[in-house]
């Protein structure tokens, strides 16, 4: 019990810390520390379930979070700055890689087909089994999850483009090769979602 509370009460403090940062790298990886929280709580029941959701989330946020990190030094090295303040406007600078901004934002809230939301529903599950107590924190996570993620796309997407920048830029082969080989096993592992079964 004391575990999982602090496990899911570590979520949601870690989840308003994201809200109140201004690099984009600092801010994914404090994402993956709110979405490993409960991850965690889902192992510590003990359920099938939560081993489930634990492994195809973990599987998942890999994916995800290794993403959207290569997205933020794509911006980086164009931009040479990962702070919100100066990455602002992408979608006029970099307009290729808005879609790819958006779809591994959309993932990283768990967005379907992706796998994120089969271990997340999964998680959801073994954890309220386990104690619908534990359903407040998991609804402010959830919900704390998503202002976040969109927090993330809207200020880097959105604004007006640093008065330092004024060339527009494409990405390059590889960054575009990078990014469908993080997305497509994201959205095509959900299809085979026994695999947890085989592995257990």
């Amino acid at each position: 019990f004391i575990w999982i509370s602090i496990s899911l009460v570590g979520g949601v403090l870690v989840s308003f810390v994201c809200l109140r940062q201004t690099d984009l790298k600092a801010l994914i990886a404090y994402s993956s520390v709110a979405h490993m929280g409960i991850a965690l709580a889902g192992l510590l029941t003990m359920s099938y379930w939560g081993l489930c959701g634990s492994y195809s989330l973990m599987i998942a946020h890999g994916l995800c979070s290794s993403g959207l990190f290569c997205l933020a030094n794509v911006s980086y090295e164009r931009l040479g700055s990962r702070s919100l303040l100066i990455n602002k406007g992408l979608l006029n600078f970099m307009p290729a890689m808005a879609l790819w901004w958006f779809l591994l934002s959309s993932a990283n809230m768990a967005a379907p087909p992706t796998l994120n939301l089969l271990g997340e529903i999964s998680l959801l599950n073994s954890i309220v089994s386990w104690s619908w107590v534990s359903m407040i924190m998991l609804s402010l996570l959830s919900f704390f999850s998503a202002a976040y993620t969109l927090y993330l796309y809207s200020f880097s997407q959105h604004g007006k483009i640093f008065s330092g920048v004024y060339s527009f830029s494409g990405g390059k082969i590889r960054e575009y090769l990078l990014m469908i080989l993080h997305w497509l096993p994201l959205n095509l592992l959900i299809l085979k979602s026994e695999m947890c079964m085989l592995w257990l």
